[in-house]
């Protein structure tokens, strides 16, 4: 039987549904595994948020929680290297408007390890810019942070401030119609200016690039310069460590180290006693 959403009832939200729900997504709409378990996780909270507002259903959550997730493949995160973060930071034209803007986004993006959600909701206030140039960050789970800026960044954030449209709006990025940036304008914008700098650097077209390529090449550049993975942790806002982990990975440095100050097991020579009845037994074959 068909159902209709609107008439869904809390009920009908059994454990063997939302397995039905989530084998569909893989089966026929092709998600894959990721994609399944952010639906599952979703489901989870919804359901979390019940419990305490709809007692009788807490057999139901119950069951639905001990749903398992699916397991996938752990993929090394891909980042720009530092001649491909010059190339890229230097494509934007500062003689125009949106040349400077584009400059500024890019810079604070890959400076301060933004995800784009933190870069499109910064607000004017959130920059300082008079001795040691600094940003307040506003991360998931409304964590804060506040990082210095390099002396590059600083002056490309400088740059737009003095050219920004006073639209009353207090986002720090406008789009052209005057009003806040949007995750997809980044988005258009990074993808335009990755193929200018394309040209110069031919290996960015063998790779894909997105707002978060930005945030993963700010750790990695980090990470190589501290060699601490908790310096990096607190650049990016990470509510623990387990999530900057995946950089350890990914950085083919930091296993050089390991296996440079490890010493290789050498194997001593000895000599090889076998028991008379071994040997009475290799003659006689012999």
């Amino acid at each position: 039987m068909k159902l209709i959403p609107s008439k869904l009832t809390i009920e009908q939200l059994d454990a063997a549904l939302i397995v039905d729900f989530l084998n569909y997504l893989e089966a026929e709409r092709g998600n894959t595994p990721r994609t399944r378990n952010a639906r599952s996780a979703a489901i989870k909270s919804f359901f979390r948020f019940l419990e305490y507002r709809v007692v009788s259903c807490l057999d139901q959550s119950r069951r639905i929680h001990a749903i398992p997730m699916k397991k996938t493949d752990e993929r090394l995160i891909d980042y720009l290297t530092h001649k491909e973060i010059q190339s890229l930071l230097g494509a934007p034209d500062p003689n125009t408007l949106y040349g400077t803007r584009d400059r500024a986004m890019l810079h604070l993006c890959f400076a301060a390890g933004l995800r784009v959600s933190e870069l499109t909701g910064l607000y004017l206030d959130q920059l300082t810019l008079h001795h040691q140039a600094t940003i307040h960050v506003i991360g998931k789970g409304r964590r804060e942070r506040v990082l210095p800026l390099w002396k590059e960044t600083t002056i490309a954030a400088k740059a737009w401030i003095a050219v920004r449209p006073d639209t009353g709006a207090p986002e720090l990025f406008l789009n052209a119609r005057g009003k806040a940036m949007t995750r997809s304008g980044f988005e258009y914008i990074l993808a335009k200016h990755v193929k200018t700098a394309t040209a110069e650097q031919p290996s960015l077209a063998k790779k894909k690039i997105s707002p978060h390529s930005l945030r993963h090449s700010c750790a990695m550049h980090t990470l190589k310069a501290t060699h601490d993975i908790r310096k990096v942790s607190i650049w990016l806002g990470h509510a623990s460590l387990k999530s900057t982990e995946i950089y350890l990975r990914a950085d083919p440095d930091e296993k050089l180290e390991i296996l440079l100050s490890t010493r290789s097991p050498g194997l001593r020579s000895g000599k090889f006693k076998a028991p008379d009845k071994l040997l009475a037994m290799l003659r006689a074959n012999n």
